[in-house]
């Protein structure tokens, strides 16, 4: 891992990153709290809030990609991040004021999504410049590591702080978070080259960076399979929530649900943190063994939570959801993620990260809305087990596909190949 931080600009990369993610996790307790105890949101305004927020991955996802292989990225990373804090710092003054009703909330939450899809794009294509690929895992394992210590502490802090001061100053954090992302990351001196503008065809682009990803034999199963995952996490991600928040023998909407919340999302960062500190070595296994392993873990550890009882059982057990889910997603995300940037061409990084991602992150769109309304009309339980049966199938289909062949070749650390079992 010390080798990883001797590559020139990647040390600031990740303090950027560590900062604007510790941030983002108050925010993660905060913003279904002031929707849901402040706003007094019904389930389904809950379900259009979250969809809200991934809408524009859906709709301009692809374009982001263009984008983030046309121009120069570090610039890309910058001004998103200080536009975010901008925007989320007028967030908690609106609704600190009283000002700011569900779906005005939405409407900005929506704004912030499209930042963050832009953002994305070039965050996942600027690592590659920075790390050559034989470093890609320990790059994206030590980001997720953070990521995941982040999750063991920020939502705990943010449960304390919405509960001392409210959401909207909680928000505050956040904002201030992504300004100090923003300004780290305008301080890497790295040259970046400007990509080739000799010719430029948005529809030629666009179909260029599908293909690319569609028509290979391993991300195209990848890509599919996880499609259908992040359709049913977006379902059980809503619910769950509510579950939390509002079940009677649980959160009840009390201020002392958002505290429960965020040991709740910490316990997942927890098992998030031991499965990236795993990730190198379970790679050995075969790292599409161990993607097909992830999709079939991960509807086995939501099982705990729609099991869940009263009291202090109930907390642990939502908890234990928590902690076997990240701690799949810790395992297998560094592998797919190295997987993914260095099967791809530089030229094409944004579109084929973007194609992914903005597919997977939209799904929310359709998903945490019906997840909104299943649990309000048939209750939490029922809707998570619906969720369940449908991640369980899309496993399934996942473990038999040409995902699981994905290798890499010995002797050679930067070449992942797929292989014919």
């Amino acid at each position: 891992m010390a080798g990883i931080f001797a590559q020139p600009g990647y040390a600031r990369f990740w303090s950027a990153d560590t900062v604007s993610t510790f941030g983002t996790y108050v925010t993660t307790v905060a913003l279904p709290t002031l929707a849901v105890i402040t706003l007094k949101a019904g389930d389904a305004q809950v379900g259009l809030l979250n969809g809200a927020r991934w809408t524009p991955y859906l709709l301009f996802g692809l374009l982001a990609g263009v984008i983030a292989d046309r121009y120069r990225r570090r610039p890309i990373l910058v001004a998103t991040d200080l536009v975010r804090g901008v925007l989320l710092g007028l967030i908690a003054a609106l609704a600190a004021a009283h000002v700011l009703d569900i779906y005005e909330l939405a409407a900005f939450v929506a704004v912030f999504g499209a930042l963050s899809l832009l953002y994305d794009a070039a965050h996942q294509s600027y690592l590659p410049r920075l790390v050559p690929p034989a470093g890609l895992t320990s790059a994206n394992a030590r980001l997720e590591q953070t990521s995941a210590l982040a999750q063991t502490t920020g939502p705990f802090l943010g449960g304390s702080l919405v509960a001392a001061v409210g959401a909207p100053l909680a928000m505050v954090v956040d904002a201030v978070s992504y300004v100090v992302s923003g300004l780290t990351l305008a301080t890497i001196r790295r040259p970046e080259p400007m990509p080739d503008s000799a010719s430029r065809d948005l529809r030629a682009e666009l179909r260029e960076g599908l293909g690319f990803v569609y028509r290979h034999p391993v991300l195209r199963s990848t890509a599919l399979t996880l499609h259908a995952r992040f359709l049913f996490a977006s379902v059980i991600s809503t619910v769950f929530t509510l579950l939390v928040l509002r079940d009677p023998g649980l959160g009840n909407g009390s201020k002392r649900a958002a505290f429960g919340l965020g040991l709740v999302i910490a316990a997942g960062g927890v098992g998030a943190l031991i499965g990236n500190s795993l990730s190198r070595w379970a790679g050995r296994w075969g790292v599409g063994r161990l993607f097909a392993a992830e999709r079939l873990a991960e509807p086995c550890g939501w099982t705990l939570a729609a099991l869940a009882t009263r009291g202090a059982a109930g907390w642990a057990m939502v908890a234990a959801a928590q902690f076997l889910v990240w701690i799949a997603l810790g395992v297998s995300g560094p592998n797919e993620m190295a997987y993914r940037q260095s099967v791809t061409p530089d030229r094409l990084q944004g579109r084929a990260n973007a194609t992914i991602r903005s597919l997977n992150w939209g799904m929310f769109t359709i998903g945490a809305p019906v997840g909104g309304l299943l649990a309000e009309h048939v209750g939490f339980r029922p809707a998570l087990w619906l969720a369940i049966a449908g991640m369980t199938g899309a496993a399934l289909v996942a473990a038999f596909s040409p995902m699981r062949t994905a290798r890499i070749a010995s002797g050679a650390p930067a070449a992942l190949i797929a292989t014919a079992d």
